[in-house]
C-alpha cells in the first residue's frame, strides 16, 4: 500500500482540522507541550533513555509486538517513524513527571477534603408521571408482587430507561441531584426509596450497592491529570493575555 502522506499535503491536514472544529484543540495541545517542556527544563526534570525504552517495551507487550519487524510494521501503518514514537513517549513521560512533582502531594489532600464526592452507588431509577401509580408500584415491589426491574421496564416514562430496566449505572455522588444523593447515600443497599416528587414526576429508586470512596491508582491518576490540566489552562491564559 502506498504511503498516505504522499497523497495528502500539510495544508490539507490543517484545513481538515479546521473543518472538523478540532484545529483550536490541536493548537492548544501543542502550546501545552511547549509549556510543559519549558517548565520541566526550569525544574531540571528530564526523561532518560532507559525510561523511554521501558515504556516502549511496555507498549510493545500490550500490542503483542514480539519482533522488531512487528513494531516497524505497526509504526509504518500509523505513518510514524521510530523517532516520532520515542518523542511522543518522552513528551508523555515528561508531563507525568512534572505533574508528579507539582501536584503529587496535593492529590491525597484534595481527595481527603472531598472524599464524599467520590463515593459511588450502583443505582436503579424509575420515573412515572402519576403519584397514585408511583405509590402502587412502591407497595407491589415491597410485597414482591413485581420486581423493580420489571416495573421500570413496563412503566418508566422514558424509553431509554425502560430498555435498561431502570439501570442508571455506577455513578458518583456529585452526578446525582443533591436532594436525592443525600437520601441515596444514607440508605442501606438493596433498599427501595420513594416515591420522591421531583418537578412534575415521581421517582422510585433502588440502591443496589454503595461503593466507598477509595484513592485507587486510577483515581489518583485522574486527579493528577485534572490538576495538571487546570494549571496548564491557567498558565496558557496568562501567556495569551500578556
Amino acid at each position: 500500500m502506498s504511503d498516505f502522506k504522499t497523497f495528502v499535503e500539510a495544508e490539507e491536514v490543517v484545513d481538515y482540522l479546521k473543518q472538523e472544529m478540532s484545529f483550536q484543540a490541536t493548537c492548544q495541545n501543542i502550546l501545552y507541550q511547549r509549556l510543559i517542556a519549558r517548565v520541566a527544563q526550569e525544574r531540571r526534570i528530564s526523561v532518560s533513555s532507559e525510561e523511554i525504552e521501558t515504556e516502549a517495551t511496555k507498549q510493545r507487550r500490550e500490542r503483542r509486538l514480539e519482533k522488531a519487524a512487528d513494531t516497524i510494521a505497526w509504526l509504518t501503518d500509523n505513518l510514524i517513524t521510530p523517532h516520532d514514537w520515542e518523542v511522543g513517549i518522552r513528551n508523555r513521560l515528561l508531563a507525568q513527571k512534572l505533574a508528579e512533582e507539582m501536584f503529587g502531594k496535593e492529590v491525597e489532600k484534595f481527595f481527603i477534603q472531598n472524599r464524599t464526592e467520590f463515593e459511588q452507588v450502583i443505582l436503579y431509577r424509575m420515573v412515572v408521571a402519576d403519584e397514585k401509580l408511583a405509590q402502587e408500584l412502591y407497595y407491589q415491589i415491597e410485597e414482591r408482587e413485581i420486581s423493580f426491574y420489571a416495573a421500570a421496564h413496563n412503566y418508566d416514562v422514558y424509553e431509554n430507561r425502560r430498555q435498561r430496566c431502570g439501570y442508571e449505572g455506577k455513578i458518583y455522588r456529585w452526578e446525582i441531584e443533591t436532594d436525592i444523593a443525600s437520601v441515596v447515600f444514607n440508605t442501606s443497599p438493596q433498599q427501595l426509596i420513594g416515591p420522591l416528587k421531583i418537578e412534575q414526576d415521581y421517582h422510585l429508586l433502588w440502591v443496589d450497592e454503595l461503593i466507598p470512596a477509595e484513592l485507587t491508582p486510577q483515581r489518583y491518576q485522574e486527579l493528577l491529570n485534572h490538576m495538571l490540566k487546570q494549571w496548564l489552562n491557567t498558565e496558557l491564559s496568562n501567556i495569551l493575555e500578556s
